[in-house]
């Protein structure tokens, strides 16, 4: 049995590795530094339909809710670890 049939092709890990650095780019753009650079003007998108610049407008209008998904996550991490810990010293008391 060979190891390297059951492995995808190089240029799949590729892919995600351009996808993910272009997620960083744009959510970092949109969290970050949207603050920096001026609203685009009008949009005239309807209610049905909600245009990636309407989102990216909504975003750097925002103060403060748009800081909640990344402030969680080190927040989450610490609980993890921390109720990680907490069990250890219970499991080994």
């Amino acid at each position: 049995m060979k190891l390297a049939a059951s492995l995808p092709a190089p240029h799949i890990g590729f892919i995600f590795l351009a996808a993910s650095a272009l997620l960083l780019a744009i959510g970092t753009h949109a969290i970050l530094f949207s603050a920096l650079f001026p609203v685009s003007p009008g949009g005239g998108s309807s209610a049905a339909v909600i245009s990636v610049g309407a989102l990216l407008d909504a975003l750097a209008c925002d103060t403060h809710y748009k800081y909640l998904g990344l402030f969680s996550v080190p927040v989450c991490a610490y609980f993890v670890i921390a109720n990680w810990v907490g069990w250890q010293f219970f499991r080994n008391s």
